[in-house]
């Protein structure tokens, strides 16, 4: 059955995800600062690696998500990845924002670089709930986010805002005040998923504070250095904590009363899953190569395996595969982990990449784009 607690979830997505970022230009590299509100030809193969690690991670966490009952493993792996997966892909959307100025042209991109992806695939996810969950008269909104569609929304609504968080002094903090709130209001509902946009806005607020130095600083001898032990720590704290931990919180689709809990727990919750997150994000990214790898060219494509990878998914918890004999033993879960990412990365190759943008993003961004305007879609 489609689900949507679980979207990057998941992702990502992110994302989730996050998609077809421009490089973040850095000194390092000898490149000058991006021109605001246009795209830079050259990309960041460090944000390009972070993607692809990162949405592989969210195929991995949908893997896992019907195994979790019965396996205290699996529930400590998905508990440590939904922790920090999502985070990651709004920390990257929000740098890859900076420049993000509400210009004519910046503002086509947007459209056909995000809202178009929602609309189709928020369509496709909704006549193929009716098939897989036996819902046929599921009707068909642009308002309820279903699935991983959901970080595109969230995507569409932080980039507009972009600006006016440029503009305003000590901007995390605000947001986090934001996000605090937003656990105590239930009354928020589906529409647009708006407990997740603003859960997570922190990150994003983040990203567009953080510039080349900060990127650089994760690589120091130090943080590199101790960013795997610490995140082998952390997955060993997970497993002991799965018989008691509620992982829901680290969705951010609800408040502190949907959960079940007090409604001193939303902001309290709310900083203590902040100052986590990020502590993992950072121990992620400092593990990610800066340097060109084999997989950097894949990460221009994550969106779309983001959103692609959710029907394959689907299907499997459909069709009954999870019950095959297999996958009920430590191998069968390990295989199964890497059929996920082998389906990742297919889906984020380039012949992918450019059907999608094909037949969804080219038509509407010739029709929006003047001849003068910056080609290329706005990056996530």
């Amino acid at each position: 059955m489609l689900r949507t607690e679980a979207a990057p979830v998941a992702p990502r997505t992110g994302d989730a995800p996050a998609r077809e970022a421009t490089a973040a230009t850095g000194r390092r590299q000898g490149r000058t600062p991006a021109e605001p509100g246009r795209a830079s030809a050259a990309r960041d193969p460090f944000l390009d690696n972070a993607k692809y690690l990162a949405v592989l991670l969210v195929a991995a966490g949908h893997a896992w998500e019907p195994l979790r009952e019965g396996s205290r493993a699996v529930t400590a792996l998905y508990t440590l990845v939904y922790a920090f997966h999502m985070p990651v892909f709004a920390l990257i959307s929000g740098h890859l924002s900076r420049h993000f100025e509400a210009t004519p042209s910046q503002l086509a991109r947007l459209l056909t670089g995000v809202a178009t992806p929602y609309i189709a695939f928020e369509t496709a996810y909704t006549l193929f709930t009716r098939w897989s969950s036996d819902d046929p008269d599921r009707p068909i909104t642009l308002l309820d986010p279903l699935y991983l569609t959901w970080y595109l929304a969230a995507l569409f609504i932080w980039r507009l805002t972009a600006p006016a968080w440029r503009a305003v002094r000590h901007p995390v903090p605000w947001a986090l005040a934001i996000a605090a709130l937003a656990t105590l209001t239930p009354s928020l509902g589906d529409d647009l998923d708006l407990q997740r946009v603003l859960q997570f806005l922190p990150y994003f607020v983040l990203g567009l504070t953080l510039g080349e130095r900060g990127e650089a600083r994760l690589h120091d001898g130090l943080p590199r250095l101790v960013a795997a032990p610490l995140l082998m720590a952390a997955l060993a704290c997970a497993h002991w904590m799965a018989p008691h931990l509620d992982y829901a919180w680290f969705f951010h689709n609800d408040s502190a009363a949907g959960l079940g809990a007090p409604a001193w727990a939303g902001p309290l919750t709310t900083l203590a899953t902040f100052a986590c997150s990020m502590t993992l994000s950072a121990c992620f990214l400092a593990c990610v190569p800066r340097h060109r790898t084999w997989f950097t060219p894949l990460g221009a494509g994550t969106l779309y395996a983001y959103l692609l990878h959710g029907f394959v998914a689907q299907t499997a918890e459909h069709e009954g595969w999870y019950e095959a004999v297999w996958l009920q033993n430590p191998a069968g879960k390990a295989i199964l982990t890497l059929l996920a990412a082998a389906l990742t990365t297919a889906l984020c190759t380039s012949p992918v990449r450019h059907l999608c943008q094909a037949v969804l993003e080219n038509p509407l961004r010739r029709a929006l784009t003047r001849e003068e305007s910056p080609s290329g879609p706005l990056p996530h």
